[in-house]
């Protein structure tokens, strides 16, 4: 079967599935996350610019869990790229998650326009990770030029690389790359979610005939096939929902295998149609915004 956990290139484990709140609301995370640390989740997964790191921080202070058993991961926006920017960056998130250390951080955008900014942003994250104020650096949404530009400058290689993956959008040239380089590729829309407010043109993957008919075989919701599809093939996949059934049913994808046949037949899906913005439309001009302090 799957391993449950995963290990970094520095060394540093992880659960194979964590637990996301891109889009939840700041009102509705306290309750989000307190259910999926009660379920069993121990990775919890957000962001600078989803405006939820204090309500996320809240929920695991409160929780019966130890702070030591949840692997805590977030992200820098663009608008605090720089070298001291991101330094300070790091001290309004741990503030807001009420942590002195973060298990992971990362780069949100790879911000190829201004990558002067991304360089010396990631030599701050070198500088928290030496300092021991993270246990493990990496970044998002960065794509195979990116990286080589990334590492042609600084010295550690990203522990990871979290980027939208699903049946219908695959990114195998990336996933080569991260695997080539010892980095670990981390599914944001682990079941394409994101492709639901797109312009509709390939449907939910949840609705899927060939996801349905093997979902059916297994006994399994589509939306664990997909995710057992991530962990049969190396990634670590972070789901989201706010609905306590929902939250379960995520976990619950490690008593069942997907065979070569059916994992092929999920491989078949790809469309190559990016559901998020394209990294290279990412600039401080449209996507830009002020991280409040902590």
């Amino acid at each position: 079967m799957t391993e449950t956990t995963l290990t970094l290139n520095n060394g540093v484990t992880l659960p194979a599935l964590g637990f996301g709140v891109f889009q939840t609301p700041a009102e509705e995370t306290v309750a989000a996350v307190t259910e999926a640390l009660r379920v069993g989740y121990r990775h919890i997964d957000t962001a600078a610019a989803y405006g939820n790191e204090r309500e996320v921080g809240q929920a695991i202070a409160a929780s019966d869990v130890d702070r030591s058993e949840v692997f805590v991961e977030t992200k820098i926006w663009i608008s605090d790229y720089g070298y001291d920017a991101t330094l300070h960056a790091f001290d309004k998130s741990a503030g807001k998650l009420g942590v002195e250390q973060i298990d992971l951080l990362i780069l949100h955008q790879a911000l190829p326009s201004r990558f002067d900014l991304t360089i010396d942003a990631y030599r701050a994250l070198e500088r928290l990770l030496a300092d021991g104020r993270v246990r493990a650096i990496g970044v998002s949404n960065f794509m195979p030029e990116h990286l080589d530009r990334l590492l042609a400058e600084t010295s550690v290689v990203p522990a990871i690389n979290q980027i939208e993956v699903h049946p219908y959008f695959q990114q195998r040239e990336l996933l080569a790359k991260d695997a080539a380089l010892g980095i670990l590729s981390q599914a944001w829309s682990p079941i394409g979610g994101i492709t639901f407010y797109r312009d509709g043109a390939h449907g939910s993957t949840l609705e899927d005939p060939t996801i349905v008919d093997i979902a059916r075989a297994h006994g399994k919701s589509p939306a664990q096939v997909m995710l057992r599809w991530h962990l049969q093939q190396g990634r670590q996949a972070i789901p989201k929902s706010t609905k306590p059934a929902r939250i379960a049913e995520n976990l619950d994808v490690l008593d069942f295998e997907l065979s070569a046949e059916e994992l092929a037949r999920i491989d078949a899906l790809d469309t190559g149609v990016r559901g998020g913005p394209e990294p290279e439309q990412i600039t401080l001009d449209t996507f830009g915004r002020e991280i409040p302090e902590a």
